[in-house]
């Protein structure tokens, strides 16, 4: 198949660009213009073209888009210009961008200046600054040939790189998968219920304005005292973050507005949480409020494209991305489901929606060989039930549901080494109130239960002290993980690195602690949260590859971490649901007795599912 590689070069000011607007709103803005725009067949002479609209439509018509692979660095802008300005849908999207964050890690530079300067490639020119609040009109026409030039080189460097990252192992079914994210967001399917949206952005301002009265935050009496600010945390169920004074040396609390853990309190799923953090900071809105605003905002514009940051995490997971994460749409408190059932499907389709359920649980027992705990998810037992019984030594059929409760949050929470402090602190966010020696025994009892599970932690630490020597040591399951010394990684079954750059330990009063290098500076590091990570990482190949398999028939328009949603027709909605199923049973060769679930739903609205 061609490679058609494509980059527009469009107009932006102080006031208008990608630093005030969103890639949607900028594109779908009245005062959006294209410069030019250049493209490159194979590996011959780039061309350049700049005109009106109408113009540059009629040049684009031809290329061989339906049948060519499209090449681009952040296709997520280019493709979207593509279609929504000149209707051009191409067969396959492919984007240097996204291959250069699975490659390198998401901790370094992915500009097209940065990759190819570290490729040796070729340098990226710089005449974009030149072209700084100026519309097509303004150019003469030797500035407007140095721009295409500037342009060309972009669509040179940006084909050499997609070749070099393709030599060096750039694994083909990941290709597919940006693909399927590129064109979540450029070819927007699913609408937006208006008038729903309309409602709950005012029923939100009004919870907003009762609850800051009703707790006393009007005369800003709770909101400036930190014991009462703390108290009205806790009533939510949230544990409030603290910090060592750097003044005082002292424990105190993390209330102040530049303290990350409190600052992340602005996208607890709690709406009630994120009205009394937002007031203690001064900001004017909550999460909830600007993201109805953005959803009303796209609703009025158009259909929903879905922006999914590919391989935005560490472990190689989707992310949110053009300021809508659709990642942590809320799905607790009076504001449940509100966003979710604004989401709609359009007229002749149905959403199905597939949760591979409890798959990182299912992945931590078969990567550690926890071989009853495996047999117990394969013989769809309620484990978490049975986790319970053995938590409170009674038979399962007498466990009630508050025990079977404490037992899942122990089977999903007590994996990765979790000690009984944080583990307290997990079940008050819930409401739970259990004494520390209480969470003690449990967490002791989940240990005894999951030797193997234990033994993987010990088995992680040692890979830390292996690659921080530069040597080699077992890890899990044989030939799922291998350790890459030189590169301070571990080589994932899909050939793609996770990397812990410049990794290395040093004596503290706990012991031996190691770090790794990160763009905030150093991250600790330690076994339990190595396996957190290969997990995830392991859980979202194999529910990246059945979304591949989805897209054989059906088009997935979202995914939310380990669950796809795709578009099926009303006619054949049953039929499709149980197809959707069946790909979400399916692992690849190398997960083989990996015990898989998934529970799933359908309807017109995303809500429903």
């Amino acid at each position: 198949m061609k490679i058609l590689t494509v980059d527009f070069e469009t107009y932006y000011s102080k006031d208008f660009s990608l630093t005030k607007l969103t890639t949607e709103e900028y594109i779908r803005s009245p005062q959006f213009e294209t410069i030019g725009v250049a493209v490159q067949l194979d590996d011959g002479a780039p061309e350049w073209a700049s005109g009106t609209d109408e113009q540059i439509a009629e040049w684009l018509k031809q290329f061989s888009w339906d049948s060519s692979i499209t090449l681009a660095h952040n296709a997520l802008f280019d493709g979207a210009i593509l279609n929504w300005r000149y209707g051009i849908k191409p067969k396959f999207w492919v984007d240097t961008l996204c291959m250069g964050r699975a490659i390198h890690g998401v901790e370094v530079g992915g500009s097209l200046a940065a990759l190819t300067t570290r490729y040796g490639l070729g340098e990226k020119g710089t005449e974009v600054q030149n072209a700084l609040g100026k519309h097509r009109a303004d150019f003469s026409a030797e500035e407007l040939s140095r721009y295409g030039d500037y342009c060309i080189n972009d669509v040179d460097l940006t084909y050499k790189l997609f070749g070099t990252m393709l030599r060096n192992g750039f694994p083909r079914a990941e290709l597919k998968l940006i693909d399927l994210t590129t064109r979540m967001f450029t070819e927007p399917t699913l609408d937006l219920d208006l008038t729903l949206l309309e409602q709950h952005l005012i029923e939100v301002r009004e919870r907003k304005e009762a609850l800051l009265v009703s707790c006393g935050m009007e005369n800003n009496e709770t909101l400036m005292s930190n014991p009462k600010f703390a108290e009205l945390l806790q009533s939510l169920g949230v544990v409030p973050p603290r910090k060592v004074s750097l003044t005082t040396e002292k424990e105190t609390w993390a209330f102040a507005k530049n303290d990350p853990e409190f600052k992340e309190l602005l996208n607890h799923p709690d709406e009630r949480v994120q009205a009394v953090v937002a007031a203690r900071i001064g900001s004017k809105s909550t999460l909830e409020e600007t993201r109805t605003e953005r959803f009303i905002g796209i609703a009025k514009r158009g259909l929903m494209p879905v922006p999914l940051k590919y391989y935005a995490a560490h472990t190689g997971r989707w992310g949110g991305s053009d300021n809508l994460n659709l990642q942590n749409l809320p799905s607790r408190g009076e504001n449940r489901n509100k966003l979710k059932y604004s989401i709609i499907a359009p007229e002749g389709f149905t959403l199905v929606d597939c949760d591979s359920a409890q798959i990182e649980a299912r992945v931590l027992a078969w990567l550690a060989g926890q071989h009853d705990l495996v047999k117990a998810f394969a013989n769809k037992e309620d484990v978490y039930r049975k986790m319970a019984a053995r938590i409170y030594g009674k038979p399962e059929d007498q466990v009630t549901d508050a025990e079977r409760f404490i037992g899942k949050t122990t089977i999903l929470g007590a994996g990765y080494g979790m000690g009984a402090p944080k583990f307290k602190d997990q079940l008050l966010t819930f409401g739970k109130d259990v004494s520390i020696e209480e969470c003690r025994r449990i967490i002791s009892t989940y240990r005894e239960a999951n030797p193997a599970i234990v033994h993987l932690w010990k088995q992680a630490q040692s890979v830390l002290t292996a690659l921080s020597q530069g040597a080699v040591t077992a890890f899990g399951k044989d030939g799922v993980l291998t350790l890459v010394p030189e590169e301070y990684a571990v080589r994932l079954p899909n050939g793609l690195l996770m990397r812990y750059e410049d990794l290395s330990g040093a004596q503290d009063e706990k012991g031996w602690q190691y770090s790794y290098k990160t763009r905030r500076g150093r991250t600790k590091i330690y076994g339990g949260k190595v396996v957190e990570n290969c997990v995830q990482a392991l859980a979202r190949i194999v529910v990246g590859e059945q979304m591949v398999q989805i897209s054989k028939k059906h088009r997935p328009v979202l995914t939310v971490h380990d669950a796809v949603a795709a578009l099926v027709p009303d006619k054949s909605a049953a039929q499709s649901r149980a197809y959707i199923e069946e790909c979400m049973h399916t692992v690849p060769e190398w997960a083989a007795g990996l015990p898989v679930s998934c529970e799933s739903g359908m309807g017109k609205s995303y809500g429903e599912c």
